[in-house]
């Protein structure tokens, strides 16, 4: 008598169980006893997914013809163990002219010009260790691809077998196509079968992006090969994957915040209100160590890996880079480095004009540096020289741009927004530091906060990964990493891994605790400081009368609509959003019933 595949399945995850892994692999060993299982590991279903979209039948043999709905991609509540161990590299082929395109946004015309290479994926060649039923791949973080248009983010999937797929394994793979020399992430799926040798055809889609001024959907199913061998190194790459699974700060759905206070009187409306619900990425509200999360809609459905969907930084990176680096400095090197001139560390260009003379650090970061074109708020940000900086991949091309504003007042008495003085401020700090300056803040605070090991890359100048990061922009996060980089500021006084890894005097001036030091107030509307990198709001009852008390709020911003507001009862408002909408303030009334400000 036939054994039914369900029970054969079952039959396999027992045996898995008496080897001491949680996948057998067909044709491989079992993995290493000294392997962290990943938390949550095994999957416990039988296997029998009823499934419509992307079947066996058109993974092997099928065509993309439009995007679906990005549910086929993700994970059944059903699935059951992969019956195989995916161990080597996955190679796609035929990126450069397959798939389909729909242009939603377009503010550039990038696409004009026929077939352009912004309608087609990179060169994808992808190595992967699996533990469990996560497929991990071993290269996160920015990925330099050497296209013209595309660099890749490519996180942990999952993979799975379902009883219809007749004895192969299924994979599903988060990734991101980053266009070049730039921030916006468009965020993507792929899927595919599997077995100890072989692979299906690599179906794939683009439904969603961070991105203002080019938004589209991509799709199609190109052949590849599967390559497989023992991967130098798995066994670490494993136990760091179940280490950052381990390590997320606890979360739940934004809903579930009424429920766990209820005696606030809360309006969950409130969050993630003012912004376009189309043009919504992300958002949520860290509270009392708990990250409740929205939900991540795409253009079909919810993306399949909330927990993963890259986020941009933009401007937010000069908090979470160039500020968050003058903290780590003064803390590893003493306070005199917020006064290290910026002729005496970038030479070659301060030097050799007197509209540096006095400069520093400080001045440069609050962007107080006495030297621009016009006061108007953005109008230098967003004229020729910050364009041809921003566009600009050499690090002489770029610096050149940056300090090319003339002397208009004192250092320290007018704040003009300049990303190229936070360009500049990241340089003269690298070279302060004598040693590559995002290496620093990588080792020295993101991994002892524990960010996924995505964000622990930047972009760099000559599309390099090892140019002059950015300072001003270029970082990617996910909403783990963006609410632990808040509770590191705003709970933990900047303590990470039991240590003092930021300057506590220096963050709490930062953090607006430090009524001597609030930094400079801005051109953008009244009431508004800037301090080393970080944007500050004051609350008042003037303005706000259901206050009685006065208040500040830090909080970093990024281009397009991305804010991270950090509330002096603890909490942390953030959303990422692509519609130019900065909305936040009924998040921070509604925040104030879970502890009061004043």
């Amino acid at each position: 008598m036939r054994t039914p595949p369900i029970r054969r399945h079952a039959l396999r995850l027992a045996l898995a169980a008496l080897l001491g892994t949680f996948a057998v692999a067909t044709g491989a060993s079992p993995a290493a006893a000294a392997v962290t299982p990943v938390p949550g590991d095994p999957l416990t279903g039988s296997g029998a997914v009823s499934r419509t979209l992307l079947t066996k039948a058109e993974l092997t043999g099928g065509t993309a013809t439009s995007t679906i709905a990005d549910s086929a991609f993700a994970l059944p509540a059903a699935a059951a163990m992969p019956l195989h161990t995916f161990s080597g590299r996955l190679e796609l082929t035929g990126e450069a002219t397959g798939g389909g395109f729909t242009e939603l946004e377009d503010d550039f015309a990038y696409t004009n010009a026929g077939d352009s290479p912004r309608k087609h994926l990179p060169e994808i060649s992808l190595e992967f260790v699996q533990n469990g039923s996560h497929l991990i791949p071993v290269e996160q973080g920015l990925r330099i691809t050497g296209n013209a248009v595309w660099n890749l983010l490519v996180s942990p999937g999952r993979a799975w077998s379902e009883t219809g797929d007749g004895g192969w394994s299924r994979a599903s793979v988060p990734f991101a196509l980053v266009q070049r020399n730039a921030n916006c992430v468009h965020n993507a799926t792929m899927t595919f079968l599997f077995n100890a040798t072989s692979v299906s055809q690599v179906r794939y889609q683009v439904t969603q992006e961070t991105c203002l001024y080019f938004k589209f959907d991509l799709w199609g199913q190109l052949p590849a090969t599967y390559t497989p061998y023992p991967v130098a190194g798995a066994e670490a790459v494993r136990n760091a994957h179940a280490a950052e699974i381990a390590g997320r700060l606890p979360t739940r759905p934004i809903a579930a915040l009424a429920a766990d206070h209820p005696s606030a009187g809360l309006d969950l409306a409130a969050f993630g209100s003012g912004v376009t619900p189309a043009h919504m990425s992300a958002y949520g509200l860290l509270h009392d160590g708990v990250n409740y999360v929205s939900g991540c809609s795409t253009r079909q459905g919810t993306y399949p890996f909330c927990e993963v969907m890259r986020l941009p930084s933009y401007s937010t990176a000069k908090s979470a880079m160039a500020g968050t680096a003058l903290m780590r400095l003064t803390q590893t090197h003493g306070t005199g480095v917020s006064g290290q001139l910026i002729r005496d560390w970038v030479p070659e260009h301060a030097s050799a004009t007197g509209r540096w003379a006095g400069v520093t650090i400080n001045h440069t970061l609050d962007m107080a540096t006495g030297n621009y074109r016009s006061p108007t708020y953005m109008s230098d940000e967003r004229g020729a020289i910050v364009s041809g900086f921003l566009t600009a991949e050499p690090y002489a091309t770029k610096i050149d741009l940056a300090f090319d504003f003339p002397s208009r007042v004192a250092p320290g008495t007018k704040w003009v927004y300049h990303t190229t003085d936070t360009f500049i401020a990241t340089r003269a700090m690298r070279n302060y530091l004598g040693s590559d300056l995002f290496d620093e803040l990588r080792d020295g605070v993101y991994v002892p906060a524990k960010l996924s090991r995505g964000a622990l890359t930047s972009l760099r100048t000559g599309n390099s990964a090892t140019g002059q990061a950015f300072g001003g922009y270029g970082l990617f996060y996910n909403r783990d990493d963006i609410a632990k980089l808040a509770k590191l500021y705003n709970n933990d006084g900047g303590v990470a891994g039991g240590v003092q890894v930021l300057h506590p005097g220096l963050l709490g001036a930062t953090m607006q605790k430090d009524p001597a030091d609030r930094g400079i107030a801005t051109t953008s509307a009244a009431g508004f400081r800037y301090n080393n990198g970080f944007w500050a709001k004051h609350f008042t009852p003037a303005e706000f009368p259901q206050y009685d008390c006065s208040f500040w709020v830090p909080f970093m911003s990024g281009y397009g609509g991305i804010t991270v507001a950090m509330l002096p009862n603890g909490a942390t408002y953030y959303y990422f959003s692509d519609n130019d909408e900065f909305s936040w303030y009924a998040a921070v009334h509604e925040a104030g019933k879970l502890a009061p400000y004043c």
